[in-house]
């Protein structure tokens, strides 16, 4: 009896697994809509501090954007998550690696339509600049996905 439940239990994760991901679609999607050149972004705060690493990163990479201090002067806004894992001693020791992991997830949004134009998430295992790795990698696909239109 526990066999057919736990074989039920499985067709029915693996169901939602499918039906979850149909729905979700391609996380790094091609924009909705074009993002002109010189558009004006809010960049908003995110935890961490993640903006400014952002803000960076997009006038380093040279975005095709004017960064703007205040939401109501804005076009768009990119909003955002990040998240910071230190190496574990454990990592130090047995793999020799010092390197953080980073992940972030920013979106990019009309203000007026409130509809996200743009999304991008990254993931890095061994970061060797932490936050700005990428911070940078979020940059450089933003300006290519402005570009590439």
């Amino acid at each position: 009896m526990s066999n057919k439940r736990n074989v039920a239990r499985i067709l029915m994760l693996l169901v939602i697994a499918i039906v979850s991901t149909a729905l979700a679609g391609d996380k790094n999607a091609p924009p909705s809509q074009k993002i002109p050149k010189g558009s004006k972004v809010f960049v908003a705060p995110m935890e961490g501090g993640y903006d400014t690493y952002l803000k960076d990163a997009m006038a380093k990479k040279q975005v095709p954007v004017e960064i703007v201090a205040s939401r109501d002067q804005a076009d768009y806004e990119i909003t955002g998550t990040s998240e910071s894992q230190k190496a574990s001693t454990a990592k130090k020791v047995i793999l020799g690696n010092w390197h953080s992991r980073e992940e972030a997830s920013i979106t990019m949004s009309n203000i007026k339509s409130s509809e996200v134009v743009w999304a991008y998430s990254v993931h890095e295992e061994a970061s060797t600049h932490g936050k700005k790795s990428s911070a940078e990698a979020c940059a450089k696909h933003l300006k290519d996905a402005i570009e590439n239109q």
